[in-house]
């Protein structure tokens, strides 16, 4: 039962971080699985730990780190990954939950795409926020914290992963209460500045 309900939160944090940067956490499922026992990838998925996947990984891994720090590259960039992201996070979920053993693939699937595609969403919405605040000088930075953000859940969730779910969740409602109190303030003060 703790082994299942492990499986599970790995696969949250995984399918969540695949949303900021896809092809991070995925080469970091392929190397753990293929250098240590903390994570046993079954059938289909074990074509990750595959030295050719991890070396395509790798290469595109450089190639979104880059395109993601350079404004308007960057949006061409979250386009393209709006299908790959969510893939991604599919993937991650379903190879991470043991779904031949303890759940359905197609609810694993659907879980980790919509996870990933969910985060993904909400980076691809504030992005272009960003770049027209700070004409664009503030995409590489908010980039790398993106970056880092994915790389730190990827590992908290193989390392801690019931500690990454209560994060998460903790997180989605921080974000959750601060968004209802911004609309509420902007609906306050819509009606004030028409006066």
């Amino acid at each position: 039962m703790i082994e299942s309900l492990s499986g599970i939160f790995t696969a949250f944090g995984l399918s969540s971080s695949a949303g900021l940067n896809a092809y991070l956490p995925l080469l970091i499922v392929a190397l753990t699985a293929r250098f240590t026992n903390l994570i046993n990838l079954q059938s289909p998925f074990d074509w990750l730990t595959n030295w050719w996947v991890i070396g395509l990984l790798a290469v595109l891994l450089l190639i979104e780190i880059f395109a993601d720090k350079v404004p308007v590259v960057d949006h061409a960039n979250d386009v393209i990954q709006t299908v790959v992201r969510p893939a991604a996070g599919a993937i991650l979920f379903a190879a991470n939950a043991n779904v031949i053993t303890d759940m359905h693939p197609a609810l694993a699937l659907g879980a980790g795409l919509l996870l990933a595609g969910g985060v993904h969403t909400a980076k691809a919405t504030v992005r272009p926020v960003v770049t027209a605040t700070t004409g664009g000088l503030g995409n590489p930075v908010v980039s790398t914290v993106e970056d880092i953000v994915a790389l730190v859940v990827s590992v908290m969730a193989i390392l801690l992963p019931i500690l990454t779910f209560i994060a998460l969740v903790v997180l989605v409602a921080v974000i959750w209460r601060r968004w209802r109190r911004y609309k509420a303030r902007r609906a306050l003060e819509t009606p004030a500045a028409g006066l």
